[in-house]
């Protein structure tokens, strides 16, 4: 029952849209499709609290996973599409973007209940074709068509690797149930096992962004706030639900896959988190922080920590939909100041270090359980210290905000600790990572902030000006992405002349 009223809950949303696509029908019935889709959220959380451990509809299988990737998926296509009923009105596209919005979202949350092969390389297709439609509506625009057009090589490539990776395993285990697949992967024989473990990570480096498939991640800024959101809170995240629904046949694929996977992603995080940096486009920072955080969460899958990488997708996925939906607020008004320097001394970077030493020493002592708990704690102890570096930014209720950031960081790992366990009810239980992989992980990031803090201190260097301007050519967008000035305004006036 459960299961029917979200599909039913979605179609009815997906109908509404389409309906209101034809012109005769009134601006104000954007509003009444924004509440129908509070339905899908609806049926998602009573299918989470009510439903079975598992339900097997015809070609669909949900499980608590599932669930819990509707709920966040529809939730989240509710908030940006009530942002875009104010955002963009009066744009020439604005019935469009929610008809896309909602179909985009839809075969992002049934992609995640699919247990047909077909139909789950179907669904991952359609999402990515989803996103690009919603770029290329501005059509008039010459960046936002060039980078419909990369993002549709990438995507394409993408669906192409999932659907020969989901192929060559239906035919290789004789079932083309994806669940009684996954089931059998173990069996499979090592170049099996190999060669689609190999195209089901390619398929999700080139949905995350990832290096060296990054570029038509950086030129995204160029969409607008509600599409950009729903981009990199939604839709780029996609690739680590593909390898925690692809557990056992990862697994059992052996060490290389994993270190290969885990070498990419983590220079894609230390390449997206340096981007961000150096940029001081507010947009373009976000784009390449979804690049690192991206990163991670791959870096998390490597390491067989599923649930962990899930919890982040989640939480950077809320996280970054507000910071893209509040863009506007990033340029303070004339008569507001940032912040006020503090009239404090500089903390010794030393002492930052201690602390963050002391706290990730503390959680490798406790976190027994936690799977790859020494890059847990490595970046735990770093976030302590860096936090600890800002305080003498703060002239006033410096400690005040000392507490309410530990609290809050508190809070954080209790929801944390909450949505890890909700995934790990659903997902096989991984093999944990060998201490040589956990051991590389740890080196990489450790080596990569080393350095980058090293020549940050140096910076009337020959080393850090090239470094830095290599950074910065990295996060620019190609000449043809970029339009300095938007020639389609002028379109615009010259209809509105004509009417």
């Amino acid at each position: 029952m459960a299961w029917w009223t979200l599909a039913g809950s979605w179609g009815l949303a997906v109908a509404s849209a389409a309906v209101w696509n034809l012109r005769r029908m009134p601006e104000g019935y954007g509003r009444l499709h924004v509440g129908i889709m509070l339905l899908p959220i609806a049926a998602a959380l009573w299918g989470l609290r009510t439903a079975p451990a598992v339900i097997e509809v015809g070609p669909w299988r949900v499980d608590a996973l599932g669930w819990m990737i509707a709920l966040y998926v529809a939730a989240l296509s509710a908030a940006i599409q009530r942002f875009t009923l104010r955002y963009l009105l009066g744009d020439r596209s604005y019935r469009q973007v929610f008809l896309l919005l909602t179909l985009t979202t839809g075969a992002a949350a049934f992609t995640w209940v699919s247990d047909d092969v077909r139909l789950f390389v179907l669904s991952w297709t359609l999402m990515g074709a989803g996103l690009v439609a919603l770029v290329a509506l501005k059509r008039e625009w010459m960046p936002a068509k060039v980078v419909a057009l990369t993002m549709a090589k990438v995507f394409a490539l993408s669906a192409l690797a999932c659907a020969v990776a989901m192929g060559w395993l239906a035919w290789a285990t004789g079932s083309w149930r994806l669940s009684e697949a996954m089931a059998h992967a173990a069996a499979l024989g090592r170049g099996h096992q190999v060669g689609i473990g190999v195209l089901l990570v390619v398929a999700a480096l080139l949905h995350a962004g990832q290096w060296p498939f990054h570029r038509w991640l950086l030129e995204s800024a160029v969409s607008p706030t509600p599409v950009s959101a729903v981009m990199h809170a939604g839709i780029v995240n996609a690739g680590g639900l593909l390898l925690a629904r692809s557990a056992p046949l990862l697994d059992a694929a052996g060490s290389g896959v994993a270190v290969a996977l885990l070498t990419v992603a983590g220079l894609s995080a230390l390449l997206g988190t340096a981007i961000s940096l150096v940029h001081v486009d507010y947009k373009r920072q976000l784009v390449a922080s979804t690049m690192a955080q991206m990163g991670l969460m791959l870096v998390q899958a490597a390491l067989g920590a599923y649930e962990a990488a899930i919890a982040h997708l989640v939480l950077h996925g809320l996280f970054k939909a507000t910071l893209f939906l509040r863009a506007g607020s990033a340029v303070p008004r004339p008569e507001e100041r940032v912040y006020a320097p503090g009239s404090g001394r500089p903390v010794h970077p030393a002492v930052g270090a201690l602390f963050g030493g002391l706290a990730g020493g503390a959680f490798w002592a406790e976190a027994s359980g936690e799977p790859a708990r020494l890059l847990s704690a490595l970046f735990f102890g770093a976030a302590v210290a860096l936090a600890w570096g800002q305080v003498p930014i703060y002239r006033e209720g410096r400690w005040l905000g000392v507490a309410a950031a530990a609290l809050m960081a508190l809070a954080s790992e209790g929801v944390r600790v909450t949505l890890a366990e909700g995934v790990r009810v659903a997902l096989p239980p991984g093999t944990s990572p060998s201490p040589v992989v956990e051991g590389l992980a740890a080196v990489l990031f450790a080596t990569g902030a080393g350095l980058l803090a090293l020549v940050a201190r140096r910076r009337t260097t020959g080393a850090f000006v090239r470094l830095y301007m290599t950074l910065v050519s990295l996060g620019e967008p190609r000449p043809a992405a970029m339009d300095r000035h938007p020639r389609y305004l002028a379109a615009y006036v010259k209809e509105a002349i004509l009417r």
